[in-house]
């Protein structure tokens, strides 16, 4: 099991060392598939995915019998 453990924390630290000596050009691309993600993630969810079984139902309960039966019809 030992070297299992020592394996994990070669490959860390292998990715931590690349971010370490990564270039400028790298950096803003891994920068822009950031900004991307948190977009589509945090932002789309907010305005186009609104939490319609919080909205149309009042319990937990009820929630669980639509979610099952919209599941098995």
């Amino acid at each position: 099991m030992a070297k299992e453990g020592n394996i994990f924390k070669r490959v860390f630290m292998f990715y931590v060392e690349g971010f370490r000596n990564i270039s400028s050009w790298g950096r803003q691309v891994w920068l822009i598939i950031l900004i991307k993600l948190f977009i589509m993630f945090f932002i789309l969810k907010i305005f186009f995915f609104p939490d319609l079984l919080k909205k149309n139902f009042d319990t937990d309960a009820q929630r669980g019998e639509y979610v099952l039966d919209q599941i098995t019809k």
